[in-house]
């Protein structure tokens, strides 16, 4: 199964980039090729989501259950949509000066193998942009000026 990760360090709290990751239903605001979320049930460690995503006419919806363990580690297990499977896992280190450390793992599996030696290239750029759009969005939210690490 092809797999993608990262590992970021930022000045955030491990609570602030949790609540980030955890707030499913915003994702919509910021994540390129999302166009739709829906939240079906959500409590404090377990929520069912369904997500759209899409690029230009084509369109798929995702469901997912994520298994939230505040503030260290967010898991998102694949329940239905195009592909065959599709994980991921987010682990949150918080550092002595208060930011954070994010590592972020996605294992997907196509239904069909040679979509998946095609497509796997552009996954792994795409889940990469995603990352990115996280970062961006922490910035946006907190402000890297207010961040406990640059206080």
């Amino acid at each position: 199964m092809p797999g993608i990760r990262e590992t970021r360090r930022l000045p955030y709290s491990c609570e602030q980039m949790f609540d980030l990751v955890a707030d499913v239903g915003r994702y919509g605001e910021f994540l390129p090729w999302v166009i739709a979320t829906r939240v079906r049930s959500d409590t404090e460690t377990e929520m069912v989501a369904d997500m759209v995503v899409g690029f230009k006419s084509l369109r798929e919806k995702f469901t997912s259950r994520v298994e939230k363990r505040r503030p260290d580690r967010i898991e998102v297990f694949y329940v239905d949509g195009p592909l065959k499977n599709l994980d991921n896992l987010w682990l949150f280190h918080c550092l002595e000066d208060g930011g954070c450390e994010i590592e972020f793992s996605v294992e997907f599996t196509f239904r069909n193998a040679v979509f998946e030696a095609l497509a796997g290239q552009y996954f792994d750029r795409a889940f990469r942009k995603m990352v990115q759009a996280f970062e961006a969005r922490a910035d946006e939210l907190y402000g890297r000026e207010n961040a406990p690490a640059n206080r």
